[in-house]
């Protein structure tokens, strides 16, 4: 008799319970986020859609640990992220997460080189920078400065700087937001196969539902609330991405 195969549980990194954040502006009280449930797994790219002021800035700064829960539970892995104390949660942010903006964040007399080596010299088991680089496609480019490097180029760079310190996960805010779409393409390209080559857990937040076919899954928010969780059956290659 054959022997039965057995799948292997999907390991969960991130495991929101009733995860709710609310903010005083003078007198008016914001909720941005009601009772987020949910699960990321090992390994998966996930895109979360929402417009403006839907909570998945809240959200993703939650799970990078740059913000906080008003109330609710937030495990990464077996850790409870918000039962730890700040120097945990510092180290969290630095040995685990890789950060990637909007806005590049590269410093000007700093070359590319130079910019990724700022990360690998805090980091316990990096890359090198010129491995960085070069997984994004910077090789050629990597004694240059942020000002003789196009939009495209500096965000790549940033997305080298994030995963030079093998992150577990990799955590992108608007990533092509200030790109037109071939340029972007290029970056979400990088992201691709950073997630693809590295097995990096990829969350991509946007508002522009055309990158939502790169994507393993597709949750898509609304007013603080999750208003889907959806695996993508169909996806597409990045060339086949435009807006």
């Amino acid at each position: 008799m054959g022997q039965e195969t057995q799948t292997q549980p999907t390991k969960t990194v991130f495991h929101t319970k009733d995860v709710t954040k609310t903010y005083m502006m003078g007198e008016v009280r914001v909720n941005a986020l009601h009772g987020i449930n949910l699960n990321i797994h090992s390994g998966e790219l996930v895109v979360l859609l929402g417009p403006s002021g839907s909570g998945k800035s809240t959200l993703l700064n939650i799970l990078g640990g740059l913000d906080t829960p008003t109330d609710g539970l937030v495990h990464f892995k077996d850790q409870d992220l918000f039962g730890s104390d700040e120097e945990r949660l510092t180290l969290y942010r630095r040995e685990h997460v890789g950060f990637v903006f909007q806005f590049y964040n590269l410093i000007p007399s700093l070359t590319a080189r130079e910019n990724v080596s700022l990360v690998t010299e805090l980091s316990a088991n990096p890359m090198t920078p010129e491995e960085a680089l070069e997984l994004v496609g910077l090789s050629d480019r990597i004694d240059h400065f942020p000002a003789q490097l196009s939009g495209g180029e500096q965000q790549r760079v940033s997305i080298a700087r994030a995963i030079s310190k093998r992150p577990d996960v990799l955590l992108c805010d608007e990533p092509t937001g200030a790109l037109d779409f071939k340029t972007g393409r290029v970056v979400l390209e990088a992201i691709e196969k950073v997630n693809r080559e590295l097995g990096t857990t990829t969350i991509i937040i946007t508002h522009n539902a055309s990158i939502t076919g790169m994507a393993n899954r597709i949750i898509t928010m609304r007013d603080g609330t999750i208003l889907s969780d959806e695996e993508n059956k169909k996806r597409i290659s990045i060339g086949e991405i435009s807006w």
